[in-house]
């Protein structure tokens, strides 16, 4: 199987909300296609994130890899953060997931950020692949979170 990715576009929210709304599954949320299909469209729409669509020759939405801009205030330059990835069952373990990160790493420099980061369950079979790709696992600093 060729594996094609691309930016999506507000056309592509057909393709992409089934993708996201299983993505949100997998996380434990309850099934919501309209919720899915909305949230999509207003970060494309605002263009308050870049995501990155992996297709097949024929045009079927294999995954997807959600990006949102931080910045460093230190090195004044952006860096992205690769939130949300995705590939959907019948296409794992074919490269996928490697060619959605391989495109956000393209993205990345592209754009002059500096780096990309992503966290991940300590759990999650991914990590292989992260590091496979040259992600290395932060030492250095603690990771707070308040919920609100």
């Amino acid at each position: 199987m060729t594996i094609h990715t691309r930016q999506a576009v507000l056309n592509d929210l057909d393709a992409l909300a089934p993708l996201f709304d299983g993505y949100r599954q997998f996380y434990g949320q309850a099934p919501d296609l309209e919720l899915a299909r909305a949230f999509l469209h207003e970060r494309l729409a605002l263009m308050e994130s870049v995501i990155l669509l992996a297709e097949d020759d024929r045009h079927n939405a294999l995954g997807f890899t959600q990006l949102y801009p931080s910045f460093s205030s230190v090195r004044a330059r952006c860096i992205w953060i690769l939130n949300d990835l995705f590939v959907a069952p019948h296409a794992r373990a074919k490269g996928v997931g490697r060619a959605l990160l391989e495109a956000a790493r393209r993205h990345a420099i592209a754009t002059g950020a500096i780096r990309l980061e992503l966290s991940t369950a300590h759990d999650n079979p991914a990590r292989s692949l992260y590091e496979s790709l040259g992600y290395e696992r932060d030492t250095a600093f603690c990771h707070y979170s308040l919920a609100l």
